[in-house]
């Protein structure tokens, strides 16, 4: 067998290249074989050969498939970065409207809290205006709202008051009687007597300590003198509290207790 007739054999299944190259490799070797080898080796030399070039052709055929599954995975890779690209700029378009909310809840919050605070001043001077409103009724109706506590009851001014009063307190007390709601006489508990008067829509415990203290001055120049609070609404425990300090309650239309 020479070059040619080898190259010829292995060319259809090995390729051109393969096969010029493998038949220069065997020509040589099969000239000399034929001097030295049986035809049984020889044939079985040839079944090698052929043997050879299946597994060559099985080699290219997984090199072909692997090709294959590469350029898939080449594909899918490229989806995936696709992908990723478009997840970021949705996140970058997330963040700059996260950016804008936040802008906008604080500029909501800022009218929020400005609303609070006008509110709280509306709500602040609208107590004044019903608490100056309630001191007013209480005053003009004292006699009438206070008939089943005074009895012969008259509304008094407070300078006249401190005209009785005045040589025998301290001047920071003298103001004290000045700033009282109402003071009025009348016989209480069949007693000839004032009653002091703080008059708040809501009663607190500031009132209850002022109708104290300021009933105090006037027991102290050596008039009868009868603490009370008028008020709209008390809770139970600034009741009990009234009652411990000795003032007495009228409180949107009743009055509540007699403190001993």
């Amino acid at each position: 067998m020479n070059t040619f007739r080898i190259y010829e054999d292995l060319r259809s299944s090995l390729g051109e290249e393969a096969a010029k190259s493998l038949a220069h490799t065997l020509g040589p070797m099969f000239e000399e074989l034929g001097n030295t080898v049986t035809k049984a080796e020889f044939r079985k030399l040839t079944g090698s050969v052929d043997r050879l070039a299946e597994a060559q052709d099985r080699t290219e055929a997984q090199v072909a498939k692997l090709a294959e599954a590469q350029a898939r995975t080449e594909i899918q890779v490229a989806k995936l970065v696709e992908a990723q690209a478009r997840t970021e700029a949705r996140v970058a378009e997330l963040a700059e409207a996260q950016v804008r909310t936040d802008a906008q809840v604080f500029e909501l919050t800022k009218v929020v809290q400005s609303l609070v605070i006008q509110g709280e001043r509306q709500g602040a001077r609208l107590d004044a205006v019903l608490g100056s409103t309630f001191e007013l009724q209480f005053r003009d109706r004292l006699t009438s709202y206070l008939g089943r506590l005074m009895r012969r009851g008259k509304l008094l001014r407070n300078d006249e008051v401190l005209d009785a009063i005045e040589q025998a307190v301290e001047p920071d007390e003298a103001d004290e009687v000045l700033r009282v709601d109402a003071i009025a006489s009348g016989i209480i508990d069949g007693i000839a007597g004032h009653v002091v008067v703080e008059v708040s829509a809501t009663c607190g415990a500031d009132d209850i300590d002022r109708a104290a203290r300021r009933a105090g001055i006037l027991r102290k120049a050596g008039l009868a003198a009868v603490p009370l609070v008028a008020c709209k609404v008390i809770s139970p425990e600034l009741r009990s509290y009234a009652v411990s300090k000795q003032v007495r309650i009228w409180c949107d239309g009743t009055i509540l207790d007699a403190a001993a």
